[in-house]
């Protein structure tokens, strides 16, 4: 069987027992214009490759008799995935927070990283949760890329779902391997699982230091590199951060109601446990306050992902034009696009030796300003774009400025 892979596990019984992974050696198998031999119960998922010649096998004495000259192996070509379903997380059902959904609707359409802060309660996880449905749906290539990954490490989703984003929310106690990959087999970790989707991570001072410094060079590279004794191998990791903490250990810093008690010391601690470059790297920061009851009440100012998601794509053709999403713009490129004027370079020097800022940060301010530009259809950052985006507060990490 000239041009032929076979991909499976075998018995000590001449059984094929299913394995990891037969999604990404369909695809390429495909590529390389080989067809696949795979375990009767891989079957349906190497299928889902578009384009695979695909046969399953249950027995090595079945694989021998084709061999042979015997009943023959039927190979079907794999179908197009089928579109993703309407149902998710509705924006609409957020109450309230009109200045949060305005940055995730922003982060949304530049692919920006987002650091909500806020008490417990004030809507930060159910706000995470809906940036997926405010992204366009993957494509084929990108589906199979992300399916991909996730057949590596357990067993697949459902077809129907290979179109939606990944959202991935590990726990904070998640260690290092599983969060970045690596482990006693090479295998990707949850950055990796989110690849073209969302990462979130909730409660982010409770992370392991070392979990969190891993996270700053993927979040600029899209990749990961794991290297250890034995082997060594890299993962894409294209993900859209999400963090969410709160103000200090107690969570209550800055309520009207004075309910904090936490002393400078302690906030100090607290907010150190993330780093100066990590938060750097994060484009928005966002408070999230407590709501009184009346603002949760029923109404009409609650848009529906559905209307955001619109304007999300509108605002991501026209960065395609340009050939990048805003979050990827090197600087050449991201002072093109935005086209500055003298009134807007000295928006961005004052605010500069005011808050400041580093050379990344500014290029941040910059890269989150052509995406509020984008939204409004405009071709050029003007100062109202720029200010909106210098107005986003950074976290303080001065106790005084955090504690009650």
């Amino acid at each position: 069987m000239s041009g032929t892979e076979f991909y499976g596990e075998l018995s000590l019984s001449g059984e094929l027992r299913a394995v990891r992974g037969t999604l990404a050696a369909a695809v390429h198998a495909m590529r390389d214009g080989r067809r696949l031999v795979v375990p009767a119960t891989n079957a349906a998922e190497a299928r889902i490759a578009r384009g695979a010649r695909v046969a399953a096998a249950e027995t090595l004495s079945g694989v021998r008799n084709s061999l042979s000259g015997g009943a023959g192996l039927e190979f079907t070509v794999g179908a197009a995935l089928p579109a993703p379903p309407a149902d998710g997380p509705d924006l609409a059902d957020v109450r309230g927070q009109a200045g949060a959904k305005r940055a995730l609707e922003i982060a949304a359409a530049g692919s920006h990283s987002l650091l909500f802060v806020g008490p417990p309660g004030a809507g930060k996880s159910m706000l995470a949760q809906r940036l997926p449905g405010l992204l366009p749906p993957l494509g084929d290539e990108a589906a199979l890329e992300c399916a991909m990954l996730h057949s590596l490490v357990r067993p697949l989703p459902p077809a129907a779902e290979w179109r939606r984003r990944p959202f991935r929310a590990p726990h904070h106690g998640a260690s290092a391997a599983a969060v970045v990959g690596g482990g006693g087999r090479l295998r990707p970790g949850e950055i990796s699982l989110a690849h073209r989707g969302v990462l979130f991570l909730d409660e982010l001072p409770e992370y392991r230091r070392d979990v969190l410094e891993a996270l700053r060079e993927p979040i600029e590279t899209g990749t990961v590199s794991i290297a250890r004794a034995a082997w060594q191998g890299v993962f894409p990791a294209r993900f859209q951060l999400v963090a969410a903490m709160n103000p200090c250990p107690c969570g209550y810093a800055g309520d009207p109601n004075g309910r904090c008690r936490c002393t400078p010391p302690i906030v100090r601690r607290y907010l150190a446990r993330v780093s100066g470059p990590l938060l750097d790297r994060i484009d928005l920061h966002m408070d999230v306050p407590r709501l009184e009851y009346a603002a949760l009440m029923p109404g009409d100012d609650s848009e529906s992902s559905a209307a955001v998601a619109a304007r999300v794509l509108r605002a991501r053709e026209r960065q395609r034009e340009r050939g990048s999403l805003n979050s990827a713009l090197a600087a050449g490129p991201l002072a093109a696009a935005c086209g500055l004027g003298l009134r807007e370079h000295s928006l961005l020097d004052s605010a500069s030796r005011r808050l400041g800022l580093s050379a990344r940060a500014c290029h941040r301010v910059l890269r989150v300003a052509r995406t509020i530009a984008d939204l409004a259809g405009a071709d050029r950052v003007g100062v109202t774009e720029l200010s909106e985006a210098i107005g986003y507060p950074r976290l303080d990490r001065e106790p005084e400025a955090q504690a009650c």
